[in-house]
């Protein structure tokens, strides 16, 4: 089995400026801070262990490409990708859309290259280059609708590569299954009425955006029942987690039998992230992949790409992103140094009842997808 892996520097280059979810605003009483919580030096951390602890040796090196126009506005709004291309010429940037997603000068070809990562994986997964694949690209997509960025994202690289994979590979059907903490609402919005693709979002809930991610959006018109959200309450842990995926993630993706698999892979909701309260280990982390995996061998063919969404951990974001990516790769992952503080907390091992009935109330809506035609 051959993992592919992609990483580019300027990934690492994405310019959010200081502040910390807004820009400082002394009457508001909110300082300046170094960083925005959303630097990239959190991604770039995560290629930096994958290459010391010699993991990037399992791998084989997939060479990113920018997205071109093109490829962006079969996603996006021609309003919002010119918008972007102007901000980014500007001598400070500009922002997302939302007001609290800044990037820099340049910030456009960044996105793009980001955007055109997610693709690059995907050809190399469908073309059988590699087996599965790990894009580690930034910044994420995610939030992302057709006409504006949002939640630290510019343009929405998941949706953008599936759209690739469908139109340009002729892939038939793609299911995209987001378990950063936050809902995967840009990716539902852009395939509400899509019935080829099945989109699975398990997030904190009510989170982010607060109005959004509710075990009752289906999906619309015909693409009504490839819909499915997991709104999943603080405290869930991996133990919450793992019997989400048994009971809700892997029968969808059996019932759906897509060509291929994506995953919107946040780490925000391990333990030690400041934007989340799930208490996920890099273990639990781990877990998932190897479930993903398994059930994509059954449904795909193996065809699974994993893109990179949220984590702002600088502590434990690197060890999550490589626990992951050797479970993908099916090699002996490197041990979680910070086990001995977290192990007490990650979650409890039975579920409590607010868990079981979000869960249960999700694993209900199963039934309703449609499966393949015969």
């Amino acid at each position: 089995m051959t993992t592919g892996y992609l990483w580019h520097a300027l990934y690492g280059w994405n310019d959010t400026g200081s502040g910390s979810l807004t820009p400082a605003d002394p009457a508001a009483g909110l300082q300046p801070v170094a960083f925005h919580i959303a630097h990239s030096d959190n991604k770039r951390r995560i290629n930096e262990l994958v290459e010391v602890s010699g993991l990037i040796d399992e791998l084989e090196v997939i060479r990113p490409r920018y997205a071109t126009a093109e490829e962006i506005l079969r996603v996006h709004t021609a309003e919002h990708h010119d918008r972007i291309v102007a901000e980014s010429a500007l001598p400070k940037g500009g922002d997302a859309g939302d007001g609290i997603s800044p990037f820099g000068r340049g910030g456009y070809e960044i996105a793009a290259l980001a955007a055109g990562g997610a693709i690059a994986m995907v050809d190399a997964v469908v073309q059988g280059r590699v087996d599965n694949g790990y894009a580690l690209v930034h910044p994420c997509g995610h939030h992302a609708v057709a006409e504006t960025g949002m939640g630290f994202c510019v343009f929405n690289n998941v949706a953008i590569a599936a759209k690739h994979a469908k139109e340009a590979l002729g892939v038939e059907r793609i299911a995209i299954v987001d378990w950063d903490v936050h809902h995967g609402n840009g990716t539902q919005s852009i395939f509400w009425e899509d019935p080829s693709v099945l989109t699975v979002s398990l997030h904190q809930d009510r989170y982010f955006p607060q109005d959004q991610g509710f075990t009752t959006e289906r999906g619309g018109g015909a693409g009504l029942g490839t819909n499915l959200n997991v709104p999943l309450p603080p405290g869930t842990g991996d133990a919450g987690y793992l019997r989400a995926m048994e009971d809700v993630v892997v029968p969808a993706l059996r019932a759906f039998r897509p060509d291929l698999v994506i995953v919107g892979s946040g780490f925000d909701p391990s333990i030690l992230d400041p934007m989340s309260h799930t208490m996920v280990s890099a273990a639990g982390f781990g877990k998932l992949t190897e479930m993903i995996k398994a059930v994509a061998a059954e449904t795909s063919g193996g065809r699974l790409v994993m893109v990179q969404e949220g984590g702002y951990s600088i502590h434990y974001l690197a060890i999550c992103g490589a626990i992951t990516i050797a479970r993908l790769a099916g090699v002996e992952p490197i041990d979680d140094p910070y086990w001995f503080l977290i192990e007490n907390l990650h979650g409890r091992e039975e579920l409590t009842p607010a868990q079981v009935e979000v869960i249960e109330a999700a694993r209900k809506e199963v039934d309703t997808i449609p499966g393949r035609s015969t």
